[in-house]
C-alpha cells in the first residue's frame, strides 16, 4: 500500500486494487471508519466543484455556502453512499447525481431553517470559495459541463499539491519551485538554459530533474484517478473525460 492508501497488485503490470472511493463503495453500508475516512478525504479534495455547479444554477453565494456544507454533512451522517451505483462508479458522477437530488428535495427544508446554519462537518473554506468563483472567466458552458471542468481542475491541483509536498519532504522544494513551470508545454519548449543558470545546475542535469518531475506527475495522477472510480477499468476513459471537461 503506497502513501495515499492504495493499494497495488504484485508484479509488473500492477494496478490500482483498493483505493479511496472503492473502500467506500465496498462499506457504504456498514459504519466503517475506514470508509468514513476516505469518503472524508473524497470530500475535501473535491467539495469546490460542488459549491460552483450549486452558484453556476442560480443559488446566491450564502445559499450556496448552506447548501454545500448542509450537503456534505448529510453524505457524511448518513448511509448515502448505499444508494452508490457501483456500476456507474465515478465519484465524480455519484457526487453531481446526489447534490442534484438533494437540491430537489431538501432545499425548501433548508431555506426554512435559521440563515447560517449549516454544520460545518467537514472544514470548507467557503469565503475564498465565492472569490475564487468570482475570478473565474465568464463561461456560457451547462452548469455540468462546468462541474466537469471544476473537477478537473480539482484533481490536478491536488496531484500537484501532492507533488510538491514530496519535493518538500526530500528537501526540494526550491528545485520544485523553479521546475513545476515544466509540467506544462513541449519538452522542446522548456526553458532549459534559463532554469539551468537559475538553479547552478547543467543544462543535462535539469533535464533529467525535469524527466523525473514529470514522470512522478504522471504517476501520481494516475494514482488520483484511480481514487475516484471504483473500477480500474474506468481510470483511462475518466482521465480522458477530464482532459476533454479542461479544453473545452
Amino acid at each position: 500500500m503506497d502513501s495515499t492508501g492504495t493499494t497495488r497488485a504484485e508484479g509488473s503490470g500492477a494496478r490500482f486494487v483498493t483505493t479511496h472511493w472503492s473502500v467506500v463503495l465496498v462499506a457504504g453500508r456498514t459504519d466503517s471508519t475506514r470508509a468514513q475516512s476516505a469518503l472524508a478525504r473524497l470530500c475535501q479534495t473535491y467539495w469546490y466543484p460542488l459549491y460552483a455547479y450549486v452558484r453556476r444554477r442560480g443559488h446566491s453565494p450564502q445559499d450556496a455556502q448552506d447548501l454545500t456544507q448542509e450537503f456534505f454533512a448529510r453524505l457524511l451522517e448518513r448511509h448515502t453512499i448505499a444508494n452508490a451505483d457501483p456500476n456507474r462508479g465515478r465519484f465524480r458522477s455519484f457526487l453531481l447525481s446526489a447534490m442534484n437530488h438533494f437540491l430537489a428535495h431538501e432545499w425548501e427544508k433548508l431555506r426554512a431553517q435559521k440563515r447560517g446554519g449549516g454544520r460545518q462537518i467537514l472544514s470548507l473554506d467557503l469565503a475564498r470559495a465565492e472569490e475564487r468563483y468570482d475570478l473565474e472567466p465568464a463561461d456560457n458552458s451547462s452548469p455540468d459541463k462546468l462541474f466537469d471542468k471544476h473537477w478537473a481542475g480539482a484533481l490536478l491541483e491536488e496531484v500537484l499539491n501532492q507533488l510538491e509536498a514530496e519535493y518538500q519532504q526530500a528537501g526540494k522544494a526550491g528545485l520544485f519551485a523553479a521546475l513545476k513551470q515544466t509540467l506544462t508545454g513541449t519538452h522542446e519548449s522548456q526553458p532549459y538554459a534559463v532554469l539551468a543558470t537559475r538553479l547552478g545546475m547543467n543544462e543535462t542535469a535539469v533535464k533529467v530533474a525535469v524527466h523525473r518531475l514529470r514522470k512522478r506527475y504522471r504517476e501520481l495522477l494516475r494514482v488520483e484517478i484511480a481514487n475516484v472510480v471504483a473500477d480500474p477499468e474506468q481510470a483511462e476513459d475518466e482521465l480522458r473525460h477530464l482532459f476533454t471537461a479542461l479544453a473545452g
